[in-house]
Protein backbone atom coordinates (compact mmCIF):
# COMPACT_ATOMS: atom_id res chain seq x y z
CA UNK A 1 0.00 0.00 0.00
CA UNK A 2 1.62 3.43 -0.89
CA UNK A 3 1.44 6.44 0.97
CA UNK A 4 -1.20 8.39 -1.34
CA UNK A 5 -3.96 5.20 -0.49
CA UNK A 6 -2.83 4.89 2.99
CA UNK A 7 -3.62 8.63 4.46
CA UNK A 8 -7.30 8.71 2.51
CA UNK A 9 -8.85 9.31 6.11
CA UNK A 10 -12.68 9.03 6.46
CA UNK A 11 -13.17 12.59 8.24
CA UNK A 12 -16.67 11.36 8.53
CA UNK A 13 -15.83 9.21 11.59
CA UNK A 14 -14.65 12.08 13.75
CA UNK A 15 -17.29 14.34 12.78
CA UNK A 16 -20.74 14.98 15.66
CA UNK A 17 -24.01 13.99 13.81
CA UNK A 18 -26.14 15.13 16.65
CA UNK A 19 -26.25 18.67 18.11
CA UNK A 20 -24.21 18.47 21.65
CA UNK A 21 -26.66 20.67 24.05
CA UNK A 22 -24.86 23.49 25.06
CA UNK A 23 -25.95 26.91 27.24
CA UNK A 24 -24.13 29.88 26.38
CA UNK A 25 -23.03 31.40 29.00
CA UNK A 26 -21.50 35.19 28.11
CA UNK A 27 -19.67 35.66 24.69
CA UNK A 28 -17.94 32.47 23.88
CA UNK A 29 -19.32 31.29 21.16
CA UNK A 30 -19.10 34.51 19.00
CA UNK A 31 -15.54 34.52 20.41
CA UNK A 32 -14.75 30.97 19.30
CA UNK A 33 -16.12 31.30 15.93
CA UNK A 34 -14.09 34.80 15.52
CA UNK A 35 -10.72 32.80 16.93
CA UNK A 36 -11.43 29.94 14.38
CA UNK A 37 -11.79 32.33 11.49
CA UNK A 38 -8.63 33.10 12.18
CA UNK A 39 -7.79 29.89 12.67
CA UNK A 40 -6.15 30.69 16.00
CA UNK A 41 -4.94 27.64 18.32
CA UNK A 42 -7.41 28.48 21.76
CA UNK A 43 -6.76 27.41 25.14
CA UNK A 44 -9.87 26.05 27.61
CA UNK A 45 -9.01 27.26 31.24
CA UNK A 46 -11.95 26.14 34.15
CA UNK A 47 -12.38 23.62 36.96
CA UNK A 48 -12.94 20.47 36.23
CA UNK A 49 -16.92 19.21 34.67
CA UNK A 50 -17.84 22.84 34.21
CA UNK A 51 -18.18 22.74 30.08
CA UNK A 52 -15.16 22.96 28.49
CA UNK A 53 -15.51 19.56 26.31
CA UNK A 54 -18.91 19.93 25.87
CA UNK A 55 -18.13 23.25 24.45
CA UNK A 56 -15.88 22.59 21.83
CA UNK A 57 -18.05 19.53 20.88
CA UNK A 58 -20.80 22.17 20.44
CA UNK A 59 -18.13 24.33 18.10
CA UNK A 60 -16.87 21.68 16.44
CA UNK A 61 -20.78 20.51 15.01
CA UNK A 62 -21.52 24.42 14.90
CA UNK A 63 -18.66 25.00 12.27
CA UNK A 64 -19.06 21.49 10.69
CA UNK A 65 -15.57 20.37 11.39
CA UNK A 66 -14.20 16.93 12.50
CA UNK A 67 -13.45 16.63 15.92
CA UNK A 68 -10.19 14.54 17.11
CA UNK A 69 -10.10 14.55 20.83
CA UNK A 70 -7.27 13.40 23.08
CA UNK A 71 -7.40 12.44 26.62
CA UNK A 72 -3.87 13.69 27.76
CA UNK A 73 -1.99 11.67 30.42
CA UNK A 74 1.44 11.47 32.23
CA UNK A 75 2.38 8.33 29.99
CA UNK A 76 1.36 9.75 27.01
CA UNK A 77 4.38 10.01 24.54
CA UNK A 78 4.69 11.99 21.59
CA UNK A 79 4.36 8.71 19.43
CA UNK A 80 0.93 8.26 21.03
CA UNK A 81 0.04 12.26 19.80
CA UNK A 82 1.81 11.89 16.04
CA UNK A 83 2.02 8.23 15.33
CA UNK A 84 4.50 5.18 15.00
CA UNK A 85 5.96 2.61 13.00
CA UNK A 86 3.97 -0.86 13.86
CA UNK A 87 4.12 -4.26 12.53
CA UNK A 88 1.31 -5.78 10.50
CA UNK A 89 0.47 -8.82 7.91
CA UNK A 90 2.06 -6.60 5.14
CA UNK A 91 5.24 -6.15 7.81
CA UNK A 92 6.19 -2.44 9.34
CA UNK A 93 4.03 0.10 8.86
CA UNK A 94 3.38 3.79 9.69
CA UNK A 95 -0.15 4.57 11.51
CA UNK A 96 -0.58 8.60 11.90
CA UNK A 97 -1.54 9.14 15.25
CA UNK A 98 -4.37 11.52 16.53
CA UNK A 99 -2.51 15.07 16.16
CA UNK A 100 -1.75 13.87 13.06
CA UNK A 101 -5.05 12.66 11.32
CA UNK A 102 -6.43 15.73 12.60
CA UNK A 103 -3.65 18.04 10.80
CA UNK A 104 -4.79 15.92 7.58
CA UNK A 105 -8.37 16.15 7.70
CA UNK A 106 -8.92 19.57 8.63
CA UNK A 107 -10.19 19.12 12.29
CA UNK A 108 -10.69 20.70 15.30
CA UNK A 109 -8.04 18.94 17.56
CA UNK A 110 -9.11 18.55 20.95
CA UNK A 111 -6.43 17.88 23.53
CA UNK A 112 -8.12 17.68 27.03
CA UNK A 113 -6.34 18.08 30.18
CA UNK A 114 -3.08 19.36 28.55
CA UNK A 115 -0.69 19.85 31.74
CA UNK A 116 -0.85 16.20 32.37
CA UNK A 117 0.66 15.50 29.29
CA UNK A 118 4.80 15.32 29.14
CA UNK A 119 6.58 18.16 28.13
CA UNK A 120 8.50 16.68 25.58
CA UNK A 121 5.04 15.71 24.36
CA UNK A 122 3.60 18.80 24.53
CA UNK A 123 6.24 21.11 22.13
CA UNK A 124 5.44 18.71 19.46
CA UNK A 125 2.63 20.91 19.54
CA UNK A 126 4.79 24.05 18.81
CA UNK A 127 5.06 24.23 15.09
CA UNK A 128 1.04 23.85 14.66
CA UNK A 129 0.39 26.52 16.26
CA UNK A 130 2.70 29.42 14.87
CA UNK A 131 2.78 30.67 10.84
CA UNK A 132 4.50 27.58 9.55
CA UNK A 133 1.35 25.31 10.84
CA UNK A 134 3.18 22.38 10.48
CA UNK A 135 4.27 18.71 12.09
CA UNK A 136 7.30 17.22 11.81
CA UNK A 137 7.40 13.37 11.49
CA UNK A 138 11.26 12.93 12.48
CA UNK A 139 11.32 8.94 12.59
CA UNK A 140 9.09 9.07 9.07
CA UNK A 141 10.52 11.93 7.54
CA UNK A 142 7.90 13.81 6.46
CA UNK A 143 6.81 17.47 7.13
CA UNK A 144 3.07 17.41 7.05
CA UNK A 145 1.68 20.72 6.35
CA UNK A 146 -1.75 21.28 8.25
CA UNK A 147 -5.11 21.37 6.06
CA UNK A 148 -6.61 25.17 5.94
CA UNK A 149 -9.45 24.20 7.92
CA UNK A 150 -7.25 22.39 10.63
CA UNK A 151 -7.26 24.26 14.57
CA UNK A 152 -5.77 23.42 17.17
CA UNK A 153 -8.15 23.29 21.39
CA UNK A 154 -6.34 22.14 24.51
CA UNK A 155 -7.98 22.70 27.76
CA UNK A 156 -6.87 22.73 31.76
CA UNK A 157 -8.00 23.08 35.32
CA UNK A 158 -5.73 26.13 36.51
CA UNK A 159 -6.87 25.38 40.00
CA UNK A 160 -4.82 21.93 39.77
CA UNK A 161 -2.03 23.41 38.77
CA UNK A 162 1.81 23.24 40.29
CA UNK A 163 5.18 23.90 39.47
CA UNK A 164 5.61 20.67 38.21
CA UNK A 165 2.75 20.52 36.33
CA UNK A 166 2.06 23.76 34.18
CA UNK A 167 2.73 24.89 30.62
CA UNK A 168 5.45 26.71 29.90
CA UNK A 169 5.64 29.69 28.58
CA UNK A 170 6.33 29.50 25.14
CA UNK A 171 3.37 27.20 25.06
CA UNK A 172 0.95 29.57 26.73
CA UNK A 173 1.85 32.31 24.58
CA UNK A 174 0.93 30.10 21.17
CA UNK A 175 -2.64 30.34 22.44
CA UNK A 176 -5.59 32.33 22.63
CA UNK A 177 -7.38 31.68 25.92
CA UNK A 178 -10.80 31.75 27.06
CA UNK A 179 -11.79 31.37 30.86
CA UNK A 180 -14.44 29.15 31.76
CA UNK A 181 -16.30 28.61 35.40
CA UNK A 182 -19.51 26.85 36.91
CA UNK A 183 -22.49 29.28 35.47
CA UNK A 184 -24.63 31.29 37.78
CA UNK A 185 -27.27 29.05 39.85
CA UNK A 186 -30.30 29.83 37.80
CA UNK A 187 -28.56 28.81 34.14
CA UNK A 188 -26.64 26.03 36.20
CA UNK A 189 -30.31 24.59 37.27
CA UNK A 190 -31.70 24.85 33.91
CA UNK A 191 -28.24 22.79 32.55
CA UNK A 192 -29.02 20.34 35.42
CA UNK A 193 -32.77 19.64 34.73
CA UNK A 194 -32.29 19.22 31.02
CA UNK A 195 -29.12 16.79 31.07
CA UNK A 196 -30.79 14.45 33.90
CA UNK A 197 -34.42 14.85 33.77
CA UNK A 198 -35.18 15.78 36.97
CA UNK A 199 -37.51 19.07 37.49
CA UNK A 200 -36.48 22.23 38.28
CA UNK A 201 -36.90 22.78 41.50
CA UNK A 202 -34.58 19.31 42.19
CA UNK A 203 -31.91 20.95 39.98
CA UNK A 204 -31.84 24.38 41.83
CA UNK A 205 -31.62 21.59 45.45
CA UNK A 206 -28.24 20.46 43.55
CA UNK A 207 -26.77 23.80 42.67
CA UNK A 208 -27.54 25.03 46.03
CA UNK A 209 -25.10 22.06 47.62
CA UNK A 210 -22.60 21.83 45.10
CA UNK A 211 -22.32 26.20 45.58
CA UNK A 212 -21.78 24.94 49.51
CA UNK A 213 -18.96 22.22 48.24
CA UNK A 214 -17.71 25.08 46.57
CA UNK A 215 -17.05 27.40 49.23
CA UNK A 216 -15.04 24.92 50.70
CA UNK A 217 -12.66 24.59 47.42
CA UNK A 218 -8.96 25.36 49.59
CA UNK A 219 -10.36 24.53 52.97
CA UNK A 220 -11.05 20.52 52.79
CA UNK A 221 -11.38 20.22 49.24
CA UNK A 222 -9.53 20.53 46.70
CA UNK A 223 -12.01 21.19 44.01
CA UNK A 224 -16.17 21.54 44.65
CA UNK A 225 -18.56 19.42 43.21
CA UNK A 226 -19.02 20.13 39.26
CA UNK A 227 -21.84 20.55 37.29
CA UNK A 228 -20.98 17.04 35.89
CA UNK A 229 -21.88 15.39 38.67
CA UNK A 230 -24.88 17.62 39.93
CA UNK A 231 -25.95 15.47 36.53
CA UNK A 232 -25.16 12.37 37.76
CA UNK A 233 -26.83 13.07 40.66
CA UNK A 234 -29.97 14.32 38.51
CA UNK A 235 -30.06 10.62 36.61
CA UNK A 236 -30.06 8.89 39.92
CA UNK A 237 -33.08 11.00 41.28
CA UNK A 238 -34.80 10.43 38.43
CA UNK A 239 -34.49 6.63 37.77
CA UNK A 240 -36.01 6.85 41.40
CA UNK A 241 -33.17 6.72 43.62
CA UNK A 242 -33.84 8.03 47.20
CA UNK A 243 -32.42 12.19 46.63
CA UNK A 244 -30.42 11.91 49.75
CA UNK A 245 -28.64 8.33 48.34
CA UNK A 246 -27.97 9.93 44.72
CA UNK A 247 -26.32 12.81 46.16
CA UNK A 248 -24.22 10.98 48.60
CA UNK A 249 -23.29 8.84 45.60
CA UNK A 250 -22.88 11.05 42.76
CA UNK A 251 -21.89 14.21 44.53
CA UNK A 252 -20.16 13.53 48.25
CA UNK A 253 -18.21 10.09 47.42
CA UNK A 254 -16.38 11.10 44.52
CA UNK A 255 -14.69 13.89 45.54
CA UNK A 256 -13.40 13.24 49.22
CA UNK A 257 -12.83 10.42 51.51
CA UNK A 258 -12.24 12.61 54.55
CA UNK A 259 -14.88 11.07 57.42
CA UNK A 260 -15.64 14.78 58.46
CA UNK A 261 -15.61 16.53 55.24
CA UNK A 262 -18.36 14.03 54.22
CA UNK A 263 -20.08 14.53 57.33
CA UNK A 264 -20.16 18.41 56.71
CA UNK A 265 -21.51 17.45 52.89
CA UNK A 266 -24.14 14.85 54.33
CA UNK A 267 -25.27 17.58 56.19
CA UNK A 268 -25.82 19.74 53.37
CA UNK A 269 -27.35 16.97 51.25
CA UNK A 270 -30.30 16.89 54.04
CA UNK A 271 -30.91 20.47 54.61
CA UNK A 272 -32.36 20.15 50.92
CA UNK A 273 -33.52 16.42 50.81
Amino acid sequence: MTDSTRYEIDAEQYRITEEPYYRPVSEEVGLYEAAYSARMPISLKGPTGCGKSRFVEHMAYKLGRPLVTVACNEDMTASDLVGRYLLDVDGTRWHDGPLTVAARIGAICYLDEIVEARTDTTVMIHPLTDHRRTLPLEKKGELVEAHPDFQLVISYNPGYQSLMKDLKQSTKQRFGAMDFDYPESELESEVVAHESGVDTEAAGKLVAIAQRSRNLKGHGLDEGMSTRLLVYAGQLIAKGVNPVDACRMALVRPITDDADMRDTLDAAVTTYF
